[in-house]
């Protein structure tokens, strides 16, 4: 096996991992990804998931990345916040929501940063396209409510203030009625009170 053949059969997945590797070619001597990273060809992200050093390093190409690297999740909370716009602040970890428990990692392209949620609340999320693969990231209008639900410091208007969100671009951007939607289904007392501080917010 050489690396040459080993990268241009593999070439097609951004993210790769050993059980994709066994399926292309069986038998494979797991030696030679410790060589290759020696070497500076590839990259472990965690456990037996890589990518190819010299990918792009594009936003988009680390969103697809938290997808990969813990199943099931969708991108939410400030990454998504910030993908819409919503925040001031860059974001420097991805930050998904997940229905396994709370994980972080930290790898050579990023930290990856995942928050459990029920699986009752693993819903509104959107497939946004990224050359031939899907991101899953959520919907503007779950983006805050994963944000509001998960959140328990966020008691009045004060502690949504201080969190200086773009207001005009969310109301620009996110549907009422999908929120109240969402509301209904998830039915927590806490989460609407947090999301009438939002409307309140909102309506100032």
């Amino acid at each position: 096996m050489n690396y040459l053949e080993f990268a241009r059969t593999l070439n097609a997945f951004p993210c790769f991992s050993t059980r994709e590797i066994m399926k292309y070619f069986p038998g494979f001597d797991r030696r030679r990804l410790v060589e290759w990273q020696a070497k500076g060809y590839i990259q472990k992200l965690r456990n037996s998931h890589y990518c190819f050093s010299d990918h792009p390093d594009e936003e988009k190409f680390r969103y697809y990345l938290a997808n990969q690297l813990y199943k099931p999740s969708y991108i939410s909370l400030e990454s998504a916040l910030a993908w819409y716009g919503f925040i001031p602040e860059a974001v420097f970890q991805m930050i998904s929501c997940s229905t396994r428990k709370s994980q972080r990692f930290e790898t050579p392209r990023a930290i990856f940063v995942y928050r459990h949620i029920k699986k009752e609340l693993f819903f509104g999320y959107r497939l946004i396209s990224r050359k031939l693969q899907n991101l899953s990231v959520a919907e503007p209008e779950k983006a805050l409510i994963d944000y509001l639900y998960l959140h328990s410091e966020i008691q009045g208007i004060d502690d949504l203030l201080s969190l200086r969100w773009n207001t005009f671009a969310i109301n620009e951007q996110i549907s009422r009625k999908t929120m109240d939607h969402y509301e209904k289904v998830i039915a927590s007392p806490i989460l609407s009170h947090r999301l009438n501080l939002l409307k309140e917010l909102l309506d100032a």
